[in-house]
């Protein structure tokens, strides 16, 4: 599969960390299909665009993604969920891998960390 084939959706509140992120995301070659600002835009933009990967942000209103992450994991249980966070408390990560989040993603984000978290993902490994 081609980097530009590979479609990625964005969760997160934070505008600054959505731009950062979609911006990195398109200069590695990667496709940005949507955002959504909480959990509840996470799910119906799952269900609209059916991305590849899906990088969820762990603490957001309406709903957090841990119960977004489940939802669409309901939905889809091939879904390729990668969890972001800023903290350093390693429970909130957990408990995102705990139902099902294939990765975690740590904020700052870094180019060659996606690249290759993204590309372990999709190779199945």
């Amino acid at each position: 599969m081609a980097l530009k084939d590979v479609r990625i959706l964005i969760v997160d509140d934070e505008s600054f960390f959505r731009d950062s992120l979609r911006e990195t995301l398109e200069k590695i070659g990667f496709t940005v299909v949507g955002e959504a600002t909480d959990g509840r835009q996470a799910v119906r933009q799952y269900l609209t665009h059916r991305p590849n990967i899906t990088i969820m942000d762990v603490y957001m209103p309406e709903k957090n993604g841990i119960d977004a992450t489940r939802e669409i994991l309901a939905i889809d249980r091939s879904a390729n969920v990668l969890t972001s966070s800023a903290s350093d408390c390693a429970s909130d990560t957990q408990a995102v891998l705990k139902v099902g989040a294939k990765g975690v993603l740590k904020k700052p984000f870094e180019a060659r960390e996606i690249y290759d978290t993204i590309k372990t993902i999709l190779c199945g490994r």
